[in-house]
């Protein structure tokens, strides 16, 4: 039985009644029919040309896909996750639109671990938002953070491009780098064999405010582009990491100086902190309370009566240290003390001019290169300062107005 379709045919001319006959198929299915004949058709000369053309046109897909491909740059930041400078040099990296950003940070602020690492206990990681950049949160050090990032379990990437550990609350001049965990993990990624920076800005309280984050990012991101540029080439400095410190208000920095590491450390001192004893349990029966919230009150009360109990039991350790004649066994009491440990700032006398903390104090951002050991050698201070001369020079250059 012969099929009838209503429009177009295959060719053959229907004739007589067979024309006027009602179609018996579903509408769906001719209009299927339809499309299978039309496709089985020769293209005619015009949309041969215009087929061709389209073909041989690059769709938004295949010009994304032929890109190179963006540097990859990994951030962290002693201060940690809610940081408002890795928040800034975030926010400044993903509008400069030339590196992926990708982050692993502290959940918290860690500014003076050191080169501390977390073992023989879980470190958890969580993802964190941040627009434009894949970032998580972990429970441990700002080294663990670069450690766990480099190892290939947190990101799919086999290796970044360049680390930058910032932008930290604080200088890390001098001798402060044996305990700033800022430069411990731009150390770690140099241990790595990835180039790394850190980023400190000089806050001082009173002075220095959330938004100067933002304008020491955009100052900084010069230098970090140049740095990309030069890794991708291979003529970035070999065997250091980059020390940047911006001065306490960025906006009226003085430009870039190349700085020596000083032997500047902030003078520690310790304070003593009394330890309070528990309070006494609340009345149990109060007027307006709940009896559950009542229980639980007298949980913690009692909890913390035990607590204490333990606690003067250990502090009060009985230790035999002799015998007397009478047989009576004299005893020591331990006594536990608290304080806590407070940098205060010195003045700084008699400095050179080319000392990174005497930089920053005369208003430049100081640029000092660092080795794992924490000083550079000497035929590394010719090159450095050729780098930071050319870098400084490009962005200058692309910054200036056209004429």
């Amino acid at each position: 039985t012969p099929v009838h379709l209503s429009g177009e045919t295959d060719g053959r001319e229907l004739r007589g009644d067979e024309s006027r006959r009602p179609n018996p198929l579903p509408s769906g299915l001719v209009s299927n029919l339809q499309s299978v004949l039309a496709a089985r058709r020769p293209p005619s000369p015009e949309d041969a040309g215009s087929t061709a053309a389209e073909a041989s046109a690059p769709t938004a897909e295949t010009a994304a896909d032929d890109a190179p491909a963006k540097p990859v740059v990994l951030l962290t930041c002693a201060g940690g996750i809610e940081s408002p400078g890795l928040a800034a040099l975030v926010d400044a990296l993903v509008k400069g639109g030339r590196c992926d950003v990708h982050v692993c940070a502290p959940e918290s602020d860690k500014p003076v671990c050191g080169h501390s690492i977390t073992i023989r206990e879980t470190v958890s990681a969580t993802s964190v938002h941040f627009t434009g950049a894949k970032a998580f949160e972990i429970s441990g050090t700002p080294v663990d953070s670069i450690s766990l990032a480099l190892s290939g379990r947190l990101f799919s990437w086999s290796a970044p491009a360049l680390v930058i550990s910032g932008i930290n609350t604080g200088p890390n001049c001098g001798y402060e780098m044996f305990h700033s965990s800022a430069i411990a993990a731009a150390r770690e990624a140099l241990m790595c064999g990835v180039p790394s920076i850190a980023i400190s800005l000089n806050w001082k309280k009173d002075e220095t405010k959330d938004n100067d984050f933002k304008d020491a990012a955009g100052l900084c991101l010069p230098l970090i582009h140049a740095a990309l540029a030069d890794i991708e080439k291979g003529t970035f400095l070999k065997g250091c990491l980059l020390n940047v410190g911006v001065p306490s208000s960025p906006a009226a920095n003085k430009g870039f100086k190349l700085t020596k590491q000083s032997i500047y450390s902030p003078a520690q001192s310790w304070q003593a902190v009394s330890t309070s004893r528990p309070q006494p349990a609340a009345h149990f029966m109060g007027m307006h309370q709940s009896l559950g919230i009542q229980l639980a009150q007298l949980g913690k009360d009692a909890s913390a009566a035990g607590a204490a109990r333990r606690g003067n039991t250990q502090r009060k350790t009985v230790e035999v240290e002799s015998v007397a004649a009478a047989g009576k066994q004299q005893a020591r009491e331990v006594v536990k003390k608290s304080f806590r440990a407070e940098f205060i700032e010195k003045l700084h006398k008699d400095l050179d001019d080319d000392i990174d903390v005497r930089a920053l104090e005369n208003g430049f951002i100081s640029v000092t290169p660092l080795n794992v050991h924490g000083h550079v050698e000497p035929e590394l201070e010719a090159p450095a300062s050729d780098w930071l001369s050319a870098a400084v020079a490009v962005s200058e250059e692309k910054e200036a107005p056209a004429t």
